[in-house]
Formats: structure tokens, C-alpha cells, sequence
């Protein structure tokens, strides 16, 4: 089995162009599923408990005769804590513990200062009241996942996580319940799909409304948060995961291709592009992918991935190589070269940017400590990884003193009395003392 990476060239005249077609990705939303959504949750908000169970049925199969007994008791999340290998548990605690010191150093403080008449003006943080976390379920299991998006919100003073997770068939996956037990989640529905999406925006008799939603999801998951957004918050639309790596060919071939197959083997859409100013370096590469590729399980996805998103790019410097990365502002950026802190000025758009050949992406995904939820299809160049200030809020404090009032009001009312809002003039001016 081969997969001949697309190679491109910065000196060919049309190289514009190709990076172009090989960039493109048709986010265009299929009307079926947004047909679907859009009827599930409006049933959702009316009906409540009875669409959400009657939707659990459908779809995941589940024998249940109340939404209240779909809630996964406590006990079953640390009996699963409890029953897992050493190694396996050892690994989550250790992943969460990293997680949580990184994101500690998230935290930020309320703020004030006074002004010379005695104003003061500052900025309040305050931690979101309840948020939801959506764990896929089924065959796949993310319990990197919980602790990518619990963690953060408790960090943050979240008061109360509720997590929701398909079980098909009622089957609870012992290592996401894990994973909840040791991020502190508070609540766990064994509900999934659009109407879990509807429940934790809307609210019903069992689930409670919250404030924000997090977490990845299939198409439908996908379509029901961008339906909710401005009900609540919610983190981000995810498109296909990416990879772009920055080499000076003298890392190992092998790594690099395999960490192209990291993410290449998420799904058939997913882009790992190699940047590299060595052609013999690029050759090499294809050869670790044709020989490496045969072993790998899911060895049809990263091949499918790497023959239609994948690229082995010729660049003429490692400078050009930055300009070509901030041009894609990829999700994951690995800058595989010797000294690779010298270019990290040069980088101005990417999710997470790994230094150095020992920085492979996989360890960002699982226990590094910074966040794996990232922006992708280039919305890193307005966007930011999920973190701590995904989960409070900022109320701007002013407190005007008599004096400032004085100058303020003034000020104020001639700036209302231009926009023709004499109320808010007049709100200002009461205020001012008579000479």
C-alpha cells in the first residue's frame, strides 16, 4: 500500500494556485442533517424529557423509562476509576495533573485603579455558573477529552460540569467515566447526539440548562451547537484536524512521517503538510510513508488522507517555510529543526506550536498540559486553543466619584446631544452641580 503525498514547489509559477486547491475544504452544511437537527431540537425545547428519551431510543438503542435514570450515578465513574489497570490510571492522573498545572497559570485576576478625583474603573472576573461537556461514545473513546475541557472549567471556578456521552446499546465506557471521576465533572447524562446538544441549551425537568457547551461531536452534534450559539455559548464548529511541520531535514524521516500519519488518521478529511527546503530530505520522507504506512490499522485513512489533503512542500528557507505556515495558520504546527525557538517570532498563526524534533503533536494531544481543543481551518488567525478565559466572563466595574461626575457629565451630554439623544444628556447633566 502507497500514499504519494501531493508535492508542490515555491518556485513553480502556479504553486500559488495549487496551495490554494489543496487548501480548500467544503464546510458546506448538508441540508438532510441540518433538516434533522433543526426538527430535533425544536422537539427538544418543546417536549423536553419526552423528545430526549424518545431520540435515546431511535438512535442509541438505549431501554430506559426516564431520562433520570439515563444519569450515570457516582459511584459507577470511581468503580471504573477503581477497576482500571495501574498503567491506564496512572497515565489519566498524570495527564491531568500536567493539564491542570498549565492551565492554573490561565487564571486571571479582577482588576482596578482610581483616578485622581476618586473614580475607579476596573474589570471583574467571574467563573461561568454551569457548563456542558459532550464526550462522544460508542466504539470511540476520548477520555483525553474530558480532561482537555473538564479540567480548564473547574480551573476557572466553574461551579457545576455536566457531562453528557452516548452509551448505544447502554454501554458506559469505563475510561471516560474515569477520566470524569478525576476531572471533577459533576453530573454525567448517558445521552447523546442532537437532542443531548438541545437538553444542556434548553434545559429540561432532569437535565439542567447551562451556560456553555464544549466538547466535539459528529455532524449533528456539530449542527445543533451552531444552532444553540446565542442560547448559549458554545466553543468552537471543528473542522478536520491538521497538521503542518516546518523540517531542516535532519530529523529522523521516520518521525516525520509518522507524525503526519498522527493526524492524517483521524478521518479521510484530515491535512498533514510537510514544509522542507531539502528535496533529497522530502524523498526520504515519501519513502518512510510508503514503507511505514502497510502497518498502521488504519492504514485506508491515512493513505486516503495523505493522497487528497497531504503535501510534501519544497520551500526555498526555513523563513519562507514561517510565511507559508502563517498563510495556513494550521491547527498543529511542529517546528522540527535545530534551534527551533529562533523562529517562533516568525510564527503568527497556529494553534499549538511544537519546538524542536522531541516535540512530537501526540504529546499535546494527551498529556503535555496545554489544551488540545485548537482552532482549524485557518480560524487560528482570529482564534485561540480552549483555555481557562473560554470559561469566565469580564464585567466592566465604574464607580464615578461626585467629582468625576462633574467632568464625565459634561463631556457626555455634548457627545449625546450630537447623536440626538437628549435623554441620555439629560441623565448626565442631572448630575452636574449648579454654579
Amino acid at each position: 500500500m502507497k500514499a504519494t503525498l501531493n508535492r508542490l514547489d515555491t518556485r513553480d509559477p502556479a504553486f500559488d494556485a495549487s496551495l490554494t486547491r489543496l487548501l480548500a475544504f467544503d464546510a458546506a452544511q448538508d441540508e438532510a442533517i441540518e433538516a434533522a437537527t433543526a426538527r430535533i431540537l425544536r422537539e427538544v425545547r418543546t417536549e423536553g424529557d419526552a423528545a430526549v428519551l424518545r431520540y435515546s431510543r431511535q438512535f442509541d438503542h438505549v431501554q430506559a423509562e426516564s431520562i433520570a435514570a439515563l444519569e450515570i450515578p457516582r459511584r459507577e465513574w470511581q468503580t471504573a476509576l477503581a477497576s482500571l489497570p495501574a498503567s491506564q490510571r496512572n497515565a489519566l492522573e498524570a495527564a491531568a495533573d500536567r493539564v491542570n498545572t498549565y492551565h492554573t497559570h490561565q487564571r486571571q485576576d479582577s482588576w482596578s485603579y482610581t483616578e485622581s478625583d476618586g473614580t475607579r474603573l476596573g474589570q471583574q472576573i467571574t467563573p461561568l455558573d454551569r457548563v456542558g461537556l459532550y464526550v462522544p461514545g460508542g466504539k470511540a473513546a476520548y477520555p483525553s477529552s474530558v480532561l482537555m475541557n473538564a479540567i480548564p472549567a473547574k480551573v476557572a471556578g466553574v461551579a457545576e460540569v455536566i457531562m453528557v456521552t452516548p452509551t448505544p446499546g447502554g454501554q458506559h465506557n469505563p475510561l471516560v467515566l474515569a477520566a470524569a471521576a478525576i476531572a471533577g465533572v459533576d453530573r454525567i447524562f448517558a445521552i447523546g447526539g442532537a437532542q443531548a446538544v438541545g437538553a444542556l441549551a434548553y434545559g429540561t425537568a432532569t437535565v439542567p440548562a447551562v451556560d456553555k457547551i464544549v466538547g466535539p461531536g459528529n455532524a449533528y452534534v456539530a449542527a445543533a451547537k451552531r444552532r444553540v450559539f446565542g442560547i448559549v455559548g458554545i466553543d468552537m464548529i471543528a473542522g478536520p484536524s491538521e497538521i503542518l511541520i516546518i523540517c531542516d531535514g535532519k530529523t529522523p524521516a521516520d518521525w516525520i512521517a509518522m507524525d503526519l500519519f498522527s493526524q492524517a488518521e483521524h478521518d479521510e478529511l484530515a491535512q498533514a503538510i510537510l514544509l522542507c527546503p531539502d528535496a533529497a530530505y522530502l524523498d526520504s520522507v515519501q519513502a518512510s510513508v510508503d514503507r511505514l504506512l502497510p502497518a498502521m490499522p488504519r492504514a485506508d485513512i491515512i493513505g486516503t488522507s495523505l493522497r487528497n489533503r497531504g503535501a510534501l512542500i519544497l520551500v526555498e528557507s526555513l523563513q519562507q517555510a514561517c510565511e507559508i505556515s502563517n498563510r495556513i495558520a494550521p491547527e498543529h504546527l511542529e517546528v522540527s529543526t535545530e534551534q527551533a525557538e529562533q523562529w517562533l517570532p516568525h510564527i503568527r498563526h497556529a494553534g499549538a506550536i511544537f519546538l524542536g524534533p522531541h516535540s512530537s503533536e501526540a504529546l499535546g494531544d494527551y498529556c503535555a498540559g496545554p489544551n488540545h481543543v485548537l482552532p482549524t481551518s485557518r480560524t487560528a488567525r482570529f482564534s485561540s486553543p480552549l483555555g481557562v478565559y473560554d470559561f469566565t466572563k469580564r464585567s466592566s466595574i465604574i464607580q464615578v466619584s461626585p467629582a468625576g461626575a462633574q467632568k464625565l457629565g459634561a463631556i457626555a451630554a455634548e457627545l449625546a446631544h450630537g447623536e440626538g439623544l437628549q435623554g441620555h444628556a439629560a441623565s448626565a447633566t442631572y448630575r452636574l452641580e449648579q454654579a
